[in-house]
């Protein structure tokens, strides 16, 4: 089968190459689908070029991947099973992860791929293979935090909304019945009106942290907010909550190749944690229920996934580079 191949670290222009390889056999747990679509996120680009060093230590490879073949989220056709598998079987339409942690190579960016039963759910019928590629890293993390947290009547603000987790977040609470502020830059504002916020705002032409605006819910996508800045924005029994952490030139500086952004990411969720505002009932759920949720999500409707653009299979690294722009809305995608 074609795959895209890392046999070390580096700048993915270096170490990405399109290879032929063996087709994964499926272990006794695993299902071995037919990729359909893989989807690109920034923790993939934090795996290939192996920054910052600390991810390397948690369980990818020090000196190099062990794991080749990156990429963790995909959609496709089941081709066949391992004995232990009773949930899924062959000829069913799948998407989810493929790796148990996002930090990890998972093998999507090929024509086949193991994964665990565990993490994959049946694709809905009224979504293509490339939308549901778009879908499991950033909507369980979305409606992990999200959806747990926004209610009916409730004031969000989400900044940061124009990527593809933001995106996801924004259609999330509005399927909870809250009201939805969108913090993007301009180009990116008219379709998160679509997507249907309420209120968008550039944050280039507006401070909106000092409108005198209240927000029972503060998502902070990027995880850039200092307390100084959000608190006053919070009603009295509002919550801070960091859902993503800086990435590329945080990694690349010096004094970002050990850990990056990780403590900073870190001591924002342990004042979400721990703080006097702390995050009552906190709980990491289980993934195969929050795919499954999601699932019932996009079947229904209330949510639509967001393909910004998509790349053949060679072009993995091209795709990575666009990413890295930030000027898309919504999710990159690939098709083998």
């Amino acid at each position: 089968m074609k795959a895209v191949v890392q046999e070390r670290y580096g700048s993915p222009d270096d170490v990405l190459s399109l290879q032929e390889v063996d087709k994964p056999v499926p272990k006794d747990d695993e299902v071995l689908v037919r990729v359909r679509a893989a989807s690109m996120h920034a923790d993939v680009w934090h795996v290939v070029v192996g920054l910052p060093y600390i991810l390397r230590l948690m369980g990818n490879g020090a000196r190099k991947p062990k794991r080749l073949i990156p990429g963790t989220d995909l959609a496709g056709v089941i081709e066949s099973v391992g004995k232990d598998v009773t949930r899924l079987k062959v000829g069913d339409e799948v998407f989810g992860e493929s790796a148990k942690f996002g930090w990890y190579n998972g093998g999507a960016y090929a024509e086949y791929a193991a994964v665990p039963e565990e993490l994959l759910v049946l694709k809905p019928s009224n979504i293509t293979f490339e939308e549901a590629a778009a879908v499991p890293t950033s909507g369980i993390i979305a409606l992990s935090n999200v959806g747990s947290a926004s209610k009916a009547g409730q004031n969000i603000l989400i900044n940061g909304a124009g990527g593809a987790m933001g995106s996801l977040a924004i259609q999330i609470a509005k399927a909870q019945g809250a009201r939805v502020t969108a913090v993007d830059c301009a180009a990116k504002l008219p379709m998160l009106r679509l997507l249907g916020a309420d209120r968008v705002i550039d944050y280039a032409q507006e401070n909106y942290l000092q409108s005198g605006e209240r927000y029972d819910l503060i998502v902070d996508v990027a995880s850039i907010l200092r307390r100084a800045e959000y608190q006053h924005a919070l009603t009295p029994a509002g919550r801070y909550v960091p859902i993503g952490h800086a990435h590329y030139g945080k990694a690349t500086r010096w004094n970002g190749r050990i850990v990056g952004s990780l403590p900073y990411f870190i001591g924002r969720l342990l004042l979400m944690l721990l703080g006097p505002r702390k995050r009552r009932h906190f709980t990491i759920r289980n993934k195969l229920e929050v795919m499954t949720e999601l699932q019932a999500l996009l079947e229904c409707g209330k949510v639509k996934p967001i393909v910004a653009k998509t790349f053949p299979l060679g072009e993995v690294a091209v795709a990575m580079r666009c990413m890295q722009e930030g000027s898309t809305l919504g999710r990159i995608i690939i098709t083998p």
